[in-house]
């Protein structure tokens, strides 16, 4: 009332309700965000995790930032703060922070921590700048942990600042081993950091070796293969065009990207030189890349002018390349030549030829895409390397990931426990057997697509390193080409996807088929008459563009063989061979360990053994083959004729109009006292038995397996014809009877789970 009275009263009366209403306000919010930290308190591992990402340059933010849009798309359970330093702020460098900020993310802190000069002494004060500035930052932003990645300098000052600042670490792609300082900032940054995502099993092995707790590593791959193995742009040519000009072509040009290497830097200019001179002798159009800021980039800067590159109608330099755009360019590209990581890497997702040179990626896991150039006096070893690879096609490579490195990352950040104590463990030797690949909760089993290509059904199954058929899918094989192709491919497509829901990881695709194959290129050369239309087929190049995968593919016979020596009675043993009965008959051998395909690989085809020269004819279009006398096709012609003659059935036997008559039928009068019948099958098994002698003399193997439908009808035969006929020294020689239920299949997955990065065999 007094108040009222006064000259000003009302507005002092406003004035003092709205500082009451602040401070309600105010107190309200402290309660709500008082009450939010209790339930997040209670609810223990539920609170936020706030996770910085720190991005020095454009290659690792090709790695982190999958990682960044992974974490920005589940706000209910990460904070992500990100801090940007390196060469992202030097416009020399193209200023590549523009692209994070494009990409939509808040840069919440920008440190110039680069001193100029290019050279060693350089490299140290941007570290020793960086360790300045970055406590401050964190400091600030109080992170509950720190994503670091690679082998970069600038990551060093990074992984330093954290630990010594008690913020837990996770490293992105440690354990790996390549050339330069690169491998020895790594492996410190490793020593600093609490816990791990590798991107290969040798990387996870190598830290196990380190002594780095084997619970805190996750086998999850390289991040970037979530974009690249997703990356599907029809529209490439517009990218090719807006980077290399309007009359390139797709395959028709090459991207080079060539960094210094640090602990020889003469001797990379020098390389760096030779390259250019070789690309310029080639004359093919060219998209030249600056290279990184270490040490001697400022003299390859000076190389690429003084040879006029900038200017030069073949080439076209750039500083920068957006990442979107880069995958494009690389995977439609002829060839890449250079020594940067992502050729070795990421490239190989696309199976583009690279040459990698020099020392700089050495002891890299590489697909069979790269051919490497380790030294060069003059222009003419790398031009040669030009030649050779440019314009070819390689199966596409999954070594450094299968493109759901995100989620797994996503699952391990959610299972870190920060009660735990900070301190690092390291598990000294000795070390554990690889037995798990990934933390607990994300345990996959390593497995390998298995296709089996019959005269009557197609199959394809999920095989287990340990050869359990985890899944198998069967359909009847199409008659025409199209139609088989497109039966497979679509087969293959819903397995693998099945895979993933079955926690599988699939390493890759073996297929086994009927007829001669070239496993070296993964075609059908010639098939047999049961398979149409399956002449001069390339089965490894469609599977490997859909799949992502490596392809292997080899003949049915020799199928048979590889799942003996892995998984059957052939394992361990140097020499032994397989027979396969059944419609037709094939075999394998192993000699040395090794499968034996001949000189035109037509090793093994033990069906076509000639045992009579005035037996019947064979498909082959010779004739006393065991193949006309022992095979299902075989024995199916002798029920007929018998049939025909009404002296096929017997006494409890009967055969329905609608079924036809075949090899089972006739065994099965023979067991039933059929005097003819078994007169047929004792020649069959007796031309078989000869066979198998003949083998014996000529291979002089261990082990004899016989392996399919009618192997078991066969056995007792086959050992008293080489009681009689073989000679006494080969006499000891085991037969036995396959006790694998499907060699075939097992056999292609013995192909991948064997030789999963190998491509000859």
């Amino acid at each position: 009332i007094h108040l009222l009275k006064h000259e000003h009263g009302d507005q002092i009366i406003i004035l003092i309700i709205k500082f009451l209403f602040c401070q309600f306000q105010e107190l309200y919010f402290k309660n709500l965000s008082k009450r939010n930290k209790q339930i997040m308190e209670k609810n223990g591992n539920n609170r936020k995790l706030r996770v910085c990402v720190a991005t020095c340059n454009r290659a690792d933010y090709s790695k982190l930032a999958p990682i960044m849009f992974g974490i920005k798309t589940e706000p209910e359970f990460f904070e992500l703060d990100v801090v940007v330093l390196g060469s992202h702020l030097i416009d020399d460098y193209g200023n590549t922070y523009r692209m994070i900020e494009q990409d939509d993310f808040d840069i919440n802190t920008r440190l110039h921590t680069i001193v100029r000069g290019e050279d060693e002494a350089a490299m140290v004060e941007s570290v020793g700048l960086a360790l300045v500035k970055l406590p401050d930052v964190l400091n600030r932003l109080k992170p509950d942990i720190m994503i670091v990645h690679g082998d970069r300098f600038d990551a060093l000052a990074l992984a330093t600042s954290a630990a010594l600042m008690n913020i837990r670490i996770l490293h992105i792609e440690g354990g790996e081993v390549s050339g330069t300082i690169d491998d020895s900032i790594r492996h410190a940054i490793t020593k600093l950091a609490h816990y791990h995502v590798c991107c290969t099993r040798s990387a996870e092995q190598h830290l196990i070796s380190m002594c780095e707790d084997h619970d805190r590593i996750l086998l999850a791959g390289c991040p970037s293969y979530d974009k690249l193995l997703s990356a599907k742009n029809k529209d490439y040519m517009s990218i090719i065009r807006m980077w290399l000009g309007d009359d390139v072509k797709s395959k028709d040009y090459i991207v080079a990207l060539q960094h210094p290497v640090t602990t020889d830097i003469k001797h990379s200019i020098k390389m760096f030189e030779l390259t250019l001179d070789a690309l310029i002798s080639f004359n093919k159009r060219t998209l030249v890349l600056f290279p990184n800021i270490d040490a001697g980039s400022k003299e390859m800067v000076r190389v690429m002018r003084k040879k006029g590159i900038e200017h030069h109608p073949n080439f076209r330099a750039v500083k920068h390349v957006p990442f979107d755009q880069f995958i494009q360019l690389v995977a439609h590209a002829g060839c890449m030549i250079g020594n940067s990581s992502c050729g070795v890497r990421e490239v190989g997702a696309f199976g583009t030829p690279v040459i990698n040179l020099g020392t700089r990626q050495i002891g890299r896991e590489t697909g069979e895409n790269v051919l490497h150039v380790r030294d060069a006096d003059t222009q003419d070893k790398i031009l040669q390397a030009l030649h050779l690879q440019f314009g070819k096609q390689y199966p596409c490579s999954k070594i450094y990931g299968d493109g759901n490195a995100v989620p797994r990352i996503l699952k391990f950040l959610k299972s870190i426990d920060l009660q735990e104590p900070l301190q690092k463990k390291f598990c000294f030797p000795p070390v554990k057997e690889n037995i798990s690949q990934d933390i607990d909760h994300i345990l996959e089993t390593l497995s390998a697509l298995a296709v089996d290509l019959g005269g009557t059904n197609l199959r394809v199954a999920i095989v287990s390193m340990k050869g359990e058929i985890v899944k198998k899918y069967t359909q009847f094989n199409p008659k025409t080409y199209e139609e088989r192709i497109n039966l497979i491919l679509q087969m293959c497509v819903e397995a693998a996807a099945e895979a993933v829901k079955l926690n599988c990881r699939i390493l890759g695709v073996g297929i086994s088929t009927g007829g001669r194959v070239n496993p070296r290129e993964g075609i059908v050369l010639h098939s047999t008459k049961l398979i149409q239309e399956w002449n001069s087929v390339d089965l490894r190049t469609p599977l490997s563009d859909t799949l992502h995968l490596p392809v292997w593919v080899d003949n049915d016979g020799n199928c048979a063989a590889l799942a003996e020596r892995k998984f059957g009675q052939g394992k361990g043993l140097e020499n032994f061979v397989t027979l396969i009965t059944g419609t037709g008959i094939g075999g394998g051998i192993i000699h040395q360990h090794e499968l034996i395909h001949g000189s035109s690989f037509c090793a093994a085809e033990l069906g076509h053994l000639v045992v009579s020269l005035d037996g019947p004819d064979c498909s082959c279009g010779s004739h006393g083959c065991i193949e006309a006398y022992a095979s299902g096709m075989a024995l199916q012609r002798e029920a007929k004729k018998l049939h025909d003659e009404d002296l096929l059935l017997v006494e409890g036997m009967s055969v329905p109009k609608d079924e036809a008559v075949g090899a089972l039928h006739l065994i099965q009068a023979a067991k039933l006292g059929n005097a003819k019948a078994q007169s047929i099958l004792r020649t069959a098994g007796t031309a078989l038995g000869l066979g198998v002698v003949n083998i014996l003399h000529t291979m002089n193997p261990s082990l004899v397996i016989l392996s399919g439908v009618l192997a078991s009808h066969y056995i007792h035969i086959v050992k008293d014809v080489i009681r009689q006929q073989a000679l006494s020294s080969v006499q000891d020689v085991d037969v036995v009877v396959s006790d694998l239920v499907d060699p075939a299949l097992l056999g292609a997955a013995s192909m991948v789970l064997d030789y999963t990065t190998r491509r000859i065999y």
